[in-house]
Formats: C-alpha cells, sequence, structure tokens
C-alpha cells in the first residue's frame, strides 16, 4: 500500500533540515488515513483512529466510543427536555446522545466489567486500501497542516533558547525602511528604529544583529532583530572578552546613540583585571574590532564607581571636572568644568552630557569656573559702554551748537552787506 523506502526517507529529511521529531511526522500520516477513511467509510459524528507502523507500512482503523452516563445526555426523543433546560438558562447543558460516538455505562459494563464514565472504547473497524480523490486530498492537507505546526513548535524552541544572542543571516530584501533578512528557517526583521542610520544594505549582504523578541504570526515566525539596542554593544564585547564572558568583569551600564557614540560602565570582580584594559585588549584589538561591526560608533569605557560624584565625574570624561554638587532631592548634579573644559563637556549637540546623564541616572548641568567673573566683566563693559555713548552725545550736541552758531553769523554778515548797499 504505501512504499516504505520513500516514507521513511522524507521522514528523515524532515527531522533534519527542519527538526521535526520523527514522532510528529508519523503522527501527522495516522491523523490524515483516519480522517480520510473517516470521509470516505465513516458515518456522520464517527470517531475514527488509525495507527501506521513504519516498518511494515501496515495501517490499522478503530472506532473510539466514550462512555457516559444517562444523566449527562439527551437522548432520541427528549427534545421537551432540551428545550426545557435551554429556557432555564442551565449552564451544565447536556449533549445529545450519538450512537457513533457515546455508549451508556450499562452497555459498556456488558463488554468491559470495570468500564468508567469518560472512558474510551475502541472497536476495530474494517481495513481499507481504496480512497477516493477527495479523500486523499484532505488527507495531504492535514499532513502538510500537522507538518507546518510540528515545524512551527520546533523554530520558536530553537530560536527561543536564542533570544538575547547574537545571530547572523542574509538580508533578503529592504522594503519600506524594514530590512528583511533570511535567518535559514525563519524570518528576521530589523525595524527602521532598531538600524544604525548610517548604515546601508543590500540583498545578499552578510549581517549579525541581536535577537530580542520571537514572535508567532498568521505567516510564521518572526524574529525581531536590532543593531541599535544597547545588548548588541554588551553582547559584542562578551565575544571579544573572555572576562566578559566569565563573568569576571562585568558590565554595570550601557547609554548608547547607534552609529555615533556610546559610554560603557565597567567593574572588575577581581583586583588585579584592570576593566577597562580588558574591554580595550592589547594595542586597541578588542574596542576597534567591536567599533568595525558597528560602522565607526565611537566607544568611551569608563569605571563604575558606587559613589554618585566620582561616577558623575568619570561619565563626563574626557572632560575634567573642577567640583561637582550633588542635590539628592532632585537627583540633579552641578558640574563644575574650566572654560576650556566646558564644550569638552557637553559635547557636539549637547551628546556628551546627555549620554552621561543616560549612563549615570543623574540630571547633569554644566557650568564654568568663570561664569560669576564673566557676569561682572558685562556689567562693567554695559557701563563703560553707557559713559561712552554720553561722551558722543556731548561731542554731538557741542558740534550742533558751533554749526548753529556759525549759521547765524553768516546770516547777521550778509544782512549788514545788504542794508550798506541799500544806504549807497
Amino acid at each position: 500500500m504505501f512504499d516504505l523506502k520513500v516514507i521513511n526517507s522524507v521522514v528523515q529529511q524532515l527531522e533534519e533540515e527542519r527538526g521535526i521529531p520523527r514522532e510528529k511526522t508519523l503522527e501527522a500520516i495516522a491523523m490524515s488515513l483516519a480522517t480520510a477513511y473517516k470521509k470516505e467509510y465513516g458515518k456522520k459524528g464517527q470517531i475514527v483512529r488509525a495507527s501506521f507502523d513504519q516498518n511494515t507500512g501496515g495501517v490499522e482503523f478503530w472506532q473510539v466510543k466514550v462512555v457516559v452516563d444517562r444523566n449527562q445526555v439527551i437522548m432520541e426523543g427528549d427534545e421537551e427536555e432540551e428545550i426545557d433546560l435551554k429556557e432555564a438558562n442551565v449552564d451544565d447543558i447536556k449533549i445529545r446522545f450519538n450512537p457513533e460516538q457515546h455508549m451508556l455505562i450499562e452497555d459498556a459494563k456488558k463488554i468491559k466489567k470495570n468500564a468508567e464514565i469518560g472512558e474510551e472504547l475502541v472497536f476495530p473497524l474494517e481495513m481499507k486500501a481504496d480512497f477516493g480523490r477527495i479523500a486523499a486530498q484532505t488527507a495531504k492537507q492535514i499532513i502538510i497542516q500537522k507538518i507546518r505546526e510540528a515545524e512551527k513548535v520546533s523554530v520558536m524552541s530553537e530560536y527561543g533558547a536564542k533570544e538575547g544572542e547574537i545571530v547572523a543571516g542574509t538580508v533578503e530584501r529592504v522594503e519600506r525602511g524594514i530590512v528583511h533578512i533570511n535567518m535559514g528557517r525563519a524570518v528576521g526583521m530589523i525595524a527602521y528604529e532598531e538600524q544604525i542610520p548610517s548604515e546601508r544594505w543590500k540583498t545578499g549582504d552578510r549581517i549579525r544583529a541581536y535577537l530580542y523578541a520571537v514572535e508567532e504570526t498568521p505567516k510564521g515566525i518572526v524574529l525581531k532583530l536590532s543593531r541599535a539596542h544597547p545588548k548588541f554593544l554588551a553582547k559584542l564585547f562578551e565575544t571579544e572578552a573572555p572576562e566578559i564572558a566569565s563573568g569576571t568583569v562585568e558590565i554595570k551600564g550601557i547609554a548608547r546613540e547607534a552609529g555615533s557614540r556610546s559610554k560603557i560602565a565597567v567593574v572588575s570582580h577581581d583586583p588585579h583585571i584592570d576593566p577597562i584594559g580588558s574591554m580595550v585588549g592589547q594595542r586597541g584589538v578588542r574596542v576597534s574590532t567591536v567599533t568595525s561591526e558597528l560602522s565607526g560608533e565611537k566607544i568611551d569605557i569608563i569605571e563604575w564607581n558606587e559613589d554618585p560624584a566620582l561616577f558623575i565625574e568619570e561619565a563626563l570624561s574626557p572632560a575634567e571636572v573642577i567640583s561637582i554638587e550633588l542635590d539628592e532631592k532632585a537627583h540633579r548634579a552641578i558640574v563644575t568644568v574650566t572654560e576650556d573644559e566646558q564644550s569638552l563637556a557637553i559635547g557636539k549637540g549637547g551628546q556628551n552630557v546627555r549620554l552621561a546623564a543616560k549612563l549615570t541616572g543623574w540630571k547633569i548641568d554644566i557650568k564654568s569656573a568663570g561664569d560669576e567673573g564673566d557676569d561682572e566683566g558685562e556689567e562693567n563693559e554695559e557701563e563703560v559702554a553707557a559713559e561712552s555713548v554720553e561722551t558722543k552725545n556731548a561731542e554731538t550736541d557741542e558740534k550742533v551748537e558751533k554749526v548753529q552758531a556759525s549759521k547765524e553769523e553768516v546770516k547777521e554778515t550778509s544782512a549788514k552787506e545788504n542794508k550798506e548797499k541799500t544806504t549807497e
């Protein structure tokens, strides 16, 4: 009836390539045969089951009946009782008795003395090997459905174990800003906000990303990936630095602006090991490898400290801090630096102080040591400017008066000359 060589080959291939257990595939075959038998030869309401022997190719079919009590069911002719129960809105609705799937307890005990309510009794069915086209098509659909379900469980189990790790795949396509990645047995997706802004990917590129979620959708298993996640940076260092992988050096915090700059706070649990040196590596080889993976992202590595003031001071590096005032109530730190260091402490576009605040969890205000002196200087400059303006105004008024006086003298002279001419 069956080509056992082909069946065993398919079963083995599904197990090796898709991770579907052999038992699940054989269960799907048996279920499909039972469905085909019921479709072709079964009766309405009949429960049919089958077993398939992969060694001999033999198939057995049987009918299952559930043992019930007369009080649990509505027998034929008891329609009035069913209507009364519906009108009474009874929660424990009785089921209609079907002789093809139910057997009363008194009848069941005639077959099996110790039969109990709810037990399933099995009755062999006549062996059939000839199924129609519709029954065969139904069996095929059942097998495909069950294999897909088993594969979905297998993929969920495989990638569920990899959640929180770095995975690799090949770029399949980039659509509407979303990078679709072929992961082999599943599809990975990197949303626009989870990408490094400066990176551009094309079909066929090999890509690594951080797996932060495994979701089941109607289209299959979707892996949510990220290259902008702070833990992606942590996992890259874990790969490069054995001290982190062993737990000797611990990453206490990460503040990251993907593709631009990151700050990492680390601490060593072994006094003989330098945490920053472990991260940087010999001649900076470890940190440069991570930087290359992140498309040139700058990485500041600082030592974590329990003292908030010292930790904030470290977080603002490479700027040098003069003093720090902590406001515990407002959780705010006022940091004083020299005029030369102010722009370095703030950073381009406020990036350095912004990352330091994110890393430490404190609100940070940067203040220059010459701010007060600058205020006094500005007041002096304003006074000098005011005096200068007054002096200029006085000089201008004096010039105006001289011009007016000269004009009056000219008028008087011309009037005298005209009078003398008239007299002559």
